[in-house]
C-alpha cells in the first residue's frame, strides 16, 4: 500500500515496537491510520526478521549457528548476513579493532549479558581474551562462508552495529512504501530521519550533555541521515566506588575509562552504529585521521574530564 506523495495533507502516527533487546519506536507521516498501520507493520516485521537472523540471545538465528559451528569448520550463510559480517570486518579492519564484533566474550566475564555486572579476576580475563579478535574471523565472499581461524571458540556479538543495521532496513522498507517522513529510533542510541515533517527543515533530535548535572541539551535538525550514540551514563555498575562502563577496549578487555558519550552522524545507521564505538574507543586524532575524508560523518566525543573531541561537528556542545 503506498502512501500519497502529498505530504503537507498527512498527519503524525507513532508505534513502538520491542525486538532485539530494545524499544522500537517510529513515527511517520500518513494519510491515515489505516495507510500508517500497513507501514508500521512492515517495518516491526522487518526488525523481527532482522533479530531472527543476528541474535545472539536466540538459539536458533543465524548468527548463534555461526557462534557454534565455525570454530569447527566454514559455516556458508546467506547474502545478506554475510554483508552484515563484511561491513562489521571493514570498520574492524579500518579502525584497528577499536570496533570488534567478537567482543561478547569480554561482555559475559564482565557480566554485562545478562545485567548482572562484576569485575572478573585475572585469569578469566586472560582466558576470554583469548576468544577474541576480528582477525581471526576468516571470511570467504567466494562461497560466503564464516570460519574462525584455528578452531577458535569465538562469539559474534552484534550488539555495536546490529540496530543500526536493523534501522537501515527499515528506512529502505518504508521508501519502498511510499513513506516520505518518518523518525526511527532503536531506543534512543541509534535513530534515522527519513525526510523531513511537513513544512520543516528536519526532525529535530536530542544530543545530551552527560557533564551537565542538569541533562543540558542540544537539539539538531535532521534530513535523511542517522545518528548514533554510546554512552557510559546508562549502562554501567559500580564496585567498590568505581564506575566500569559496558563498551570495551578489545585490546586491553577493559572498560572505557573517562569517556562518558560518543555521537556519530552519518548517512547509514549501519555506519553510524559501528563509529559511535569506533570513536569511543580511538585516541582523538587517530578517529579524525579516520574519518577526515568523509565530510558527511561527523562525531562528538565528552568525556568525564570535561575535555571535548569533535570532527565536523553541526552542534553547539564543544563551542560553549
Amino acid at each position: 500500500m503506498a502512501l500519497s506523495t502529498s505530504a503537507y495533507a498527512q498527519s503524525k502516527f507513532v508505534q513502538s515496537h520491542s525486538a532485539m533487546g530494545t524499544i522500537y519506536s517510529i513515527e511517520l507521516y500518513a494519510n491515515d491510520a489505516a495507510s500508517a498501520d500497513h507501514a508500521m507493520q512492515d517495518a516491526f516485521d522487518e526488525i523481527d526478521r532482522v533479530d531472527d537472523l543476528l541474535s545472539n540471545y536466540k538459539p536458533s538465528s543465524e548468527l548463534s549457528r555461526i557462534n557454534r559451528e565455525a570454530p569447527l569448520t566454514p559455516v556458508t550463510t546467506d547474502p545478506e548476513t554475510f554483508a552484515f559480517l563484511q561491513r562489521s570486518m571493514d570498520w574492524s579492519r579500518a579502525s584497528e579493532g577499536a570496533f570488534d564484533i567478537t567482543v561478547g566474550p569480554l561482555l559475559r566475564a564482565w557480566g554485562f549479558f545478562f545485567h548482572a555486572g562484576h569485575v572478573p579476576d585475572e585469569s578469566r580475563l586472560a582466558t576470554e581474551r583469548e576468544r577474541v579478535g576480528w582477525q581471526h574471523v576468516m571470511l570467504d565472499a567466494r562461497v560466503r562462508s564464516v570460519a574462525f581461524a584455528d578452531h577458535r571458540e569465538m562469539e559474534l556479538d552484534p550488539g555495536s552495529i546490529g540496530k543500526g543495521f536493523a534501522v537501515d532496513r527499515v528506512v529502505t522498507l518504508l521508501r519502498a512504501d511510499g513513506v516520505m517522513a518518518a523518525l526511527i529510533s532503536a531506543g534512543g542510541s541509534t535513530v534515522y530521519a527519513l525526510g523531513a515533517p511537513p513544512g520543516t527543515d528536519g526532525w529535530p533530535v536530542i544530543v545530551r550533555d552527560p557533564r551537565d548535572g542538569r541533562g543540558k541539551a542540544e537539539t539538531l535538525l535532521l534530513k535523511d541521515t542517522s545518528l548514533s550514540t554510546g554512552a557510559c551514563t546508562e549502562k554501567y555498575f559500580i564496585q567498590n566506588g568505581h564506575r566500569y562502563c559496558h563498551i570495551f577496549n578489545p585490546k586491553t578487555g577493559r572498560p572505557m575509562e573517562d569517556v562518558l558519550q560518543s555521537s556519530v552522524i552519518d548517512p547509514s545507521a549501519t555506519d553510524s552504529d559501528a563509529l559511535s564505538t569506533v570513536v569511543f574507543v580511538m585516541e582523538p586524532k587517530a578517529a579524525k585521521r579516520l574519518l577526515a575524508d568523509r565530510p558527511q560523518t561527523e562525531f562528538l566525543v565528552l568525556r568525564a574530564s570535561g575535555a571535548c573531541d569533535s570532527l565536523h561537528w553541526r552542534g553547539a556542545i564543544c563551542r560553549k
